[in-house]
């Protein structure tokens, strides 16, 4: 097993306590059951990663107990499994440089689109903001390789939206750092219950790409205080 260089160890022990807090924003947004779902952030300057371990409750989650593997998936220190995930999210730090973290969910809007096999239309002011445009499909692919890191990577690469649905499984979402994949995969859950709804209701009104375009850059360049999370 690989050991951390010294030089990363200040900075795993931090995401170690930051990557174990995150995990307790998916419960509090309800787009997690029993131990699904996983929350990794990308160690600055290194080849590795923190990332929630595979089974574990998540009224047990630590610090202590956050796994840390290289870019290959591979455990370099942590006295638990990784998550079943782990390859995938190793796959997207190894292709999307820009990426600090990722995050994958089973939240049931946005399960119920990846059961459709549809993307999320960009039909709410919501989500020309957040995402740019429609909330992606990616494709089927199964569990236990890169082969999820791979679909996650080929549907948004070039693409604004920092989510993706999952053919037939979930949310995988991204960010500069795992907080913004948090908030990414909050608000892509926010999206999908609301324009589910709504299809009950009628058709759905997708947003004109010139209003989608002015929105995104408003939200990104003005909204808020810069530079920080919005």
């Amino acid at each position: 097993m690989t050991a951390i260089p010294e030089s990363a160890k200040a900075a795993v022990d931090e995401l170690r306590e930051r990557v174990a807090a995150l995990h307790s924003e998916l419960v509090r947004y309800g787009l997690v059951v029993w131990t699904a779902g996983n929350v990794s952030a990308r160690v600055p300057g290194h080849d590795l990663m923190v990332i929630k371990p595979s089974g574990v409750s998540y009224d047990d989650l630590s610090a202590e107990r956050m796994v840390v593997c290289d870019l290959d998936g591979k455990l370099v220190e942590g006295d638990y499994s990784p998550s079943s995930d782990t390859e995938a999210h190793a796959h997207v730090y190894r292709h999307m440089p820009e990426v600090g973290g990722v995050v994958h969910t089973h939240s049931g809007y946005a399960s119920a689109w990846a059961a459709l096999g549809e993307p999320i239309p960009c039909v709410l002011t919501a989500m020309a903001d957040e995402f740019g445009g429609p909330i992606p499909l990616g494709p089927f692919a199964r569990i236990g390789d890169d082969a999820i890191g791979r679909g996650i990577v080929d549907t948004l690469t070039g693409h604004r939206s920092r989510a993706v649905i999952m053919k037939n499984h979930g949310v995988f979402s991204i960010g500069p750092d795992p907080k913004a994949a948090v908030k990414a995969a909050v608000m892509c859950e926010d999206v999908a219950r609301s324009t589910f709804i709504a299809r009950q209701m009628g058709p759905l009104r997708p947003i004109p790409q010139d209003d989608v375009d002015a929105l995104y850059d408003r939200y990104q360049n003005v909204y808020g205080q810069q530079g920080s999370s919005k």
